[in-house]
Formats: structure tokens, C-alpha cells, sequence
């Protein structure tokens, strides 16, 4: 949140939990905030809305844009591929990842995931 300038005075206090993220675990909000989200480049972009839940737990990624969001963007994944395509005035939107940064988060994710495992077994 600092990163963005956020403060927690920010956000939208929530009382409603979510799973999925860490494994047979809840996650707790800190809150929810809207922001403007841009995808492209000064050209070539598309730009809207999205409420973001800001959780306070480790994993390999900063956002998780939900099912939701995406189709509010009208976005289609690529999952194979890294790729989500969306469109815009300008034409077809293509947002490619880092496929090795996707790799290393990808490790990450499994180290913490084997760790909260065998906390969760003692």
C-alpha cells in the first residue's frame, strides 16, 4: 500500500472473509478501495474502475483481479500463453507477461504453500 501511497485510513473497512488464496485458510481484508486502472501505454489503453480488496498475507502476487473485473475489461486470457487480450478505441489490447518473473512467483508460491503445509500439520 505505502508503494502506491495508501494509508489505511484509506481504505473501506470490511467484515466479510475470502478463501482461496492460502490454502484451507481464510483471509481477512484490511479493507476495500476503488482505484483507476489503466492496462497500455499512453496510445494505446484501455482505462476504468476496479474495487480492489487489500489483504495483508504472503504470496508470489500483488493483484488479483477477479472474474469480475476482467469481464468489466472484457478481457480474454491466455493462460498458456501469459497473454490477456482486451479491447479498446484503438484496436485489440494485447498485455503480455514476464515469463521468467512468472517462473520465480511460481517458486515462490509453492515455497510458501509447502511451509504453510507443514505448519499446518504440527
Amino acid at each position: 500500500m505505502e508503494e502506491l501511497g495508501l494509508k489505511k485510513e484509506d481504505l473501506t473497512p470490511m467484515d466479510s472473509s475470502f478463501w482461496g488464496i492460502i490454502l484451507g485458510k481464510a483471509s481477512l481484508p484490511l479493507g476495500h478501495i476503488t482505484l483507476t486502472v489503466q492496462f497500455g501505454t499512453a496510445k494505446h489503453f484501455r482505462i476504468d474502475y476496479i474495487n480492489f480488496l487489500i489483504a495483508n498475507f504472503n504470496t508470489g502476487y500483488h493483484a488479483i483481479l477477479s472474474r469480475l473485473a476482467l469481464a468489466k475489461f472484457m478481457v480474454m486470457p491466455y493462460y498458456t500463453y501469459l497473454v490477456l487480450k482486451m479491447s479498446t478505441e484503438q484496436g485489440v489490447l494485447s498485455l503480455r507477461a514476464n515469463l521468467n518473473a512468472a517462473y520465480n512467483y511460481e517458486n515462490e508460491i509453492f515455497t510458501l504453500a509447502e511451509a504453510t503445509d507443514i505448519s499446518i500439520r504440527m
